[in-house]
């Protein structure tokens, strides 16, 4: 009992992660209708950002205030990369056949990944641990005890506060309005005076922030970092994201968990070669049932 608590702890923890990458993936393909492939690379340099922030605060400011400044140090940053591969990347190919932003999008994941491994090295980055502690949920007969760390405590609150901001600026705002606008129609939200350039650039922006978050998260759960772990995460999310409906933001998250969940119990109780491959095996029985993912919604074509 214990054993499989401390699992369930690992797994939603590790699925928040996810979930808060795939989020970035389904906002830009509910509003571009297009997969951002540089997406789990945009999560990468987060992660190292947040490295770079964490050594320019060590000996100085520590503890909570240490982590909100990395945390907004990381998505400022970041977010200018995610602008950077919408301006390079997807702008000037928006009006070109639906294939080209897809190839274009792969490049600049090649891009990033060279550029961090140019100007990181190759060489993994490990960090000390910035949160520490915990506390015991459950013991049982055998003595083993499951534990919730201070860090999985700190994912799971800020990956829950910032989706509901998230959520907040998507349904009330002038923003989120003109959000919807755009994925609803893109050509009808222009006539009707939404600036669709800006809109779109803004939900890149918006979807890097959320990916530099999971970056500042992974590092301080995991401390260890490289170059190609955008690769694996973004993989992972962009799974998370179908499994749960694409472009649904509610399934995002409820695919990231599921992911996480699916990795973790797997790693525990079978062989954790194979995690990858029950997490696609489900990925594979639940579209065959439901083609649109748990929470998607069936899509429209206009005529």
């Amino acid at each position: 009992m214990a054993y499989a608590l401390q699992q369930l702890v690992n797994g939603v923890s590790l699925g928040m992660i996810y979930g808060l990458i795939a989020v970035g993936y389904t906002m830009v393909y509910g509003i571009v209708g297009m997969i951002n492939f540089a997406h789990g690379d945009v999560f990468m340099v987060g992660a190292f950002v947040s490295l770079i922030g964490l050594l320019l605060l060590a000996g100085g400011i520590d503890g909570p205030a240490a982590i909100v400044l990395v945390l907004a140090f990381a998505m400022g940053i970041t977010a200018m990369y995610g602008l950077a591969v919408e301006r390079i990347a997807y702008k000037p190919l928006r009006g070109s056949f639906r294939l080209a932003p897809l190839i274009s999008a792969i490049g600049m994941s090649i891009v990033l990944q060279n550029y961090v491994q140019l100007a990181q090295g190759a060489r993994v980055k490990p960090t000390e641990p910035v949160v520490r502690g915990g506390m015991e949920l459950f013991r049982d007969a055998s003595g083993f005890a499951a534990t919730i760390s201070a860090i999985q405590v700190l994912i799971i609150v800020t990956t829950l506060v910032v989706l509901a901001g998230f959520t907040v600026l998507v349904t009330k705002t002038p923003l989120g309005r003109a959000m919807r606008a755009v994925e609803q129609d893109r050509k009808m939200a222009s006539l009707l005076g939404v600036d669709t350039n800006r809109t779109i650039s803004l939900a890149f922006v918006i979807g890097a922030a959320l990916a530099a978050v999971a970056g500042c998260l992974y590092l301080m759960r995991y401390g260890v970092i490289d170059f190609f772990i955008g690769f694996v995460a973004g993989v992972k999310a962009f799974t998370a994201a179908v499994l749960g409906g694409i472009g649904s933001l509610p399934g995002a998250v409820l695919g990231g968990l599921l992911i996480g969940l699916i990795e973790t119990f797997w790693s525990a109780y079978f062989s954790v070669q194979y995690k990858d491959v029950a997490a696609f095996a489900v990925l594979i029985i639940v579209l065959i049932f439901l083609p649109t993912g748990l929470l998607g919604r069936q899509e429209v074509e206009k005529v």
